[in-house]
């Protein structure tokens, strides 16, 4: 007898899919690689999917409805954003992901990011290798020690965030709806964040209250020598409002490794600027969290075909009710 349904895997940014496939035939499944991500061509592999795995592939309503017999629907990530999952919960399909195995890599990440704009490290190493040698070119660089950082949602990786800063004698502000969430942190509403931090770093989800969040009232809300860190989602914030404070000195300057289109296109207003850092989107990435992301998505197809709890369902709450 053959394998017993077909996973199909709508894209990813690692060279191959081999652990993928070695642990999902250990469960009599068999894996579809998608050569593409259009919705076209997901819509007509999708038709004989019992389970889709999608690291950043839009699986659109029109994708869900195509596949008759899915189960379930696996994120190789921490948002879900990219999955229609109203209408997967109204079919009772579970949507898995996994919030909790890139922790340490985003928080690191927004601190290296933080440490670059602080210290002028891009646009140095920019002028030396252009063949300058000039102390001017970042200046004014201040003391890190004793300044402000602003964290905007303080859920896992915010909270990772303010224990490691705290170590270098930075100030904490904490804002996030829930009072619970901002635990060892001085919470703030968001104003008072905005005016006080010398830093910003968003760490919320992309979700319809946050879309744009980080708009033109917001950023001239920030300190003229403030800073701006996204290692969330792109869709938090307005690229050409953003742009617009980076040129007419509002903003001193901001590091993004999200961006609303990615890749950005080749007019996107950021690029070009000396006073933007600019990562492809690779936050999320150490060989260890890659690995573990690749197992624990992968065991998420196999737990819930097999008829088991899985680890993270998004959903599992509305799935409880009904789907309603």
């Amino acid at each position: 007898m053959g394998p017993a349904g077909m996973v199909l895997i709508t894209d990813h940014t690692w060279p191959d899919i081999e652990l993928e496939r070695s642990l999902l035939a250990g469960a009599d499944l068999r894996v579809t690689d998608a050569p593409a991500a259009d919705e076209a061509s997901l819509r007509a592999l999708a038709a004989d999917a019992i389970a889709i795995m999608t690291c950043f592939a839009q699986v659109t309503p029109s994708v869900i409805e195509s596949a008759p017999n899915l189960k379930m629907i696996a994120r190789y990530g921490v948002g879900v954003d990219n999955i229609a999952v109203e209408v997967a919960t109204a079919r009772q399909i579970p949507v898995t992901y996994v919030p909790d195995y890139c922790v340490a890599e985003v928080a690191e990440h927004a601190l290296a990011l933080m440490l670059s704009l602080a210290r002028g490290v891009v646009r140095y190493s920019r002028s030396v290798s252009a063949g300058g040698w000039d102390l001017g070119v970042a200046a004014p660089v201040y003391r890190i020690e004793g300044r402000t950082l602003g964290i905007v949602g303080c859920g896992r990786i915010g909270r990772r965030l303010a224990q490691m800063v705290l170590g270098l004698g930075v100030r904490v502000l904490g804002y996030d709806p829930d009072p619970a969430a901002v635990s060892g942190i001085e919470r703030v509403d968001l104003d008072d964040l905005l005016a006080r931090s010398d830093f910003v770093s968003l760490h919320v989800p992309l979700l319809p209250a946050t879309r744009g969040l980080v708009d033109e009232a917001f950023l001239r809300r920030m300190k003229p020598t403030g800073y701006l860190i996204n290692t969330a989602r792109g869709g938090l914030v307005d690229v050409a409002a953003l742009a617009r404070a980076l040129k007419e000195g509002w903003l001193a300057g901001a590091a993004l490794d999200v961006l609303p289109q990615e890749p950005p296109p080749s007019d996107d207003p950021l690029r070009g600027l000396d006073n933007v850092v600019l990562t492809p989107h690779v936050s999320f990435y150490s060989e260890e969290s890659l690995l573990a992301l690749r197992r624990r998505t992968a065991q998420s197809v196999v737990d819930v075909l097999a008829g088991r709890q899985a680890e993270h369902v998004y959903n599992r709450a509305a799935l409880a009710r009904g789907g309603r």
